[in-house]
C-alpha cells in the first residue's frame, strides 16, 4: 500500500475494458510520447479519478461511471469506436451508440466525445497537451516595423526582457531570417543552444518542454534566433509547429517579424493575440506604414500601432494612429544613447527608460503586468 501511495500521479489515465479501443489509445499515447496509467474496470477508474491531468474514459465505462455520480473535474474525455471507427460498431444501431456516448459524457462532465479513427489527430493533441502540463493561453505579440529602421526588433526584445523581469515565463522568437538578428540586440551570440537552422524541418507536434530546454537562455528568457548561416527562408510548417510549442510552454510569446509578406510570417500573424506595428512619428514613415497595414488586415485580427518619437518636430502619437486607422497601443520615446549601447552589447531596458516604459505599457495593455503587480 505504501508503494502505491508513493507512486507519482500519471499525466494521463486511460480507462476502458475494450481491448481494441485501448490498443488505439495506447498507439496515440505512444505517438505523443505519453506513458499513461491504464485501468480496465470501474474500481480502478474511480480510485484514480482525481489524480491524473487528463482522464480518457472508454464508452464502455462511461455509463457505469455516470451511475456512480463521480466528483466533477476538468480534463475528462470520452473515447469511442461507436462511430467513425474503422467500420467497428459498439452498438447495433450506430446512431443510438453515438447518442449514448454523448449522454454519458454529459453525465460525467466530460469536455467532449472522440470517435476513432476520425478524431485521432485531435485526441492525440489532447494527450500531448497533458504531457506539456495542459494548454496554456499564452499571450502572443507579433512586432513589425511600419518602415525600415522603425525599431520593432528592439521593442520586441524589450517587451520580452521586461516580462521576464516581472516573473513571466517568456519566449522571444526572431521570425526574420534576413534581419540583423535579435541576438545582436541582446548580445547573446555566444550563448549555447539551438537556433532556427536546427528546427527548419520541424513539422507536426513539437514538444513544448523539449523546445524550451533546447534554446539559449538570456537571463531566463528563452530566445530562438538565427545563426550566421546563409539560410534565407523559414518554412511555414516550422513556424506553425514551433510557435504552437512556444505558446504551450509560456505566459508570453514575442515574435519579431519581417515587413515583407511570406507564408511563415503569415502563420505568426494569424496565430498572434495582437500585431503591433512600430511607426516613427513622421509623414514618410506613416505613408510607408499605410502600405504595410493594408495587407496585414487580411491576416492579423488585432492590429495596433506603437508610435515612436522622432528626434525633432514630428506628428503626435494620435496623429499616427488616426492616419493608419489603428488603436494606439503605446508611445515609444526617444533615447539618445540607445544605438551606442546596442553596439556595445549593453541592452538593458530599465523601468524608467523610454524603452522600459513602453514595454511595461504594452504588458499592462494585455493584462500581464497588472496581474503580477497585484
Amino acid at each position: 500500500m505504501d508503494n502505491l501511495l508513493s507512486m507519482p500521479a500519471p499525466a494521463v489515465l486511460l480507462a476502458t475494458a475494450d481491448e481494441l479501443l485501448l490498443d488505439d489509445l495506447l498507439r496515440l499515447a505512444a505517438a505523443a510520447e505519453v506513458t499513461p496509467r491504464v485501468e480496465r474496470d470501474l474500481l480502478g477508474l474511480r480510485r484514480n479519478w482525481q489524480t491524473a491531468t487528463l482522464v480518457v474514459v472508454g464508452q464502455d465505462l462511461a455509463e457505469p461511471l455516470a451511475r456512480s455520480q463521480p466528483v466533477r473535474r476538468s480534463g475528462v474525455l470520452v473515447a469511442t469506436r461507436a462511430f467513425g471507427g474503422r467500420g467497428r460498431v459498439v452498438a447495433a444501431d450506430p446512431e443510438a451508440g453515438e447518442a449514448a456516448a454523448y449522454r454519458h459524457a454529459l453525465a460525467i462532465g466530460a469536455e467532449g466525445v472522440f470517435g476513432l479513427p476520425a478524431d485521432e489527430s485531435v485526441l492525440g493533441d489532447k494527450l500531448a497537451d497533458a504531457l506539456d502540463g495542459g494548454v496554456r493561453t499564452a499571450v502572443t505579440l507579433a512586432f513589425v516595423g511600419g518602415c525600415g529602421g522603425a525599431g520593432a526588433t528592439t521593442l520586441a526584445a524589450a517587451v520580452a526582457v521586461t516580462a521576464g523581469r516581472y516573473g513571466l515565463r517568456s519566449m522571444l522568437i526572431d521570425g526574420d531570417p534576413l534581419g540583423g538578428g535579435i541576438e545582436l540586440v541582446l548580445g547573446s551570440e555566444a550563448c549555447e543552444g539551438s537556433r532556427w537552422p536546427a528546427l527548419l524541418n520541424a513539422a507536426g507536434r513539437v514538444s513544448a518542454g523539449a523546445l524550451r530546454a533546447a534554446l539559449p537562455l538570456v537571463d531566463g528568457l528563452a530566445v530562438l534566433s538565427w545563426d550566421r548561416s546563409d539560410v534565407a527562408a523559414l518554412p511555414p510548417e516550422a513556424m506553425r509547429s514551433v510557435l504552437g510549442a512556444a505558446q504551450r510552454s509560456s505566459d508570453l510569446v514575442v515574435v519579431d517579424l519581417p515587413r515583407r509578406s511570406d507564408p511563415a510570417a503569415e502563420e505568426a500573424f494569424v496565430r498572434a493575440t495582437s500585431t503591433l506595428v512600430v511607426v516613427p512619428r513622421d509623414v514618410r514613415s506613416c505613408a510607408a506604414a499605410a502600405r504595410l497595414v493594408a495587407p496585414l488586415r487580411e491576416v492579423a485580427h488585432d492590429l495596433r500601432v506603437v508610435a515612436r518619437e522622432p528626434g525633432l518636430n514630428g506628428l503626435s502619437a494620435l496623429d499616427v494612429a488616426d492616419h493608419l486607422s489603428l488603436p494606439l497601443a503605446a508611445k515609444l520615446g526617444f533615447e539618445r544613447d540607445l544605438p551606442s549601447l546596442l553596439d556595445e552589447g549593453r541592452f538593458d531596458p530599465r523601468p524608467r527608460s523610454a524603452l522600459g516604459r513602453a514595454a511595461t505599457d504594452i504588458l499592462e495593455l494585455f493584462g500581464l503586468y497588472g496581474s503580477l503587480a497585484a
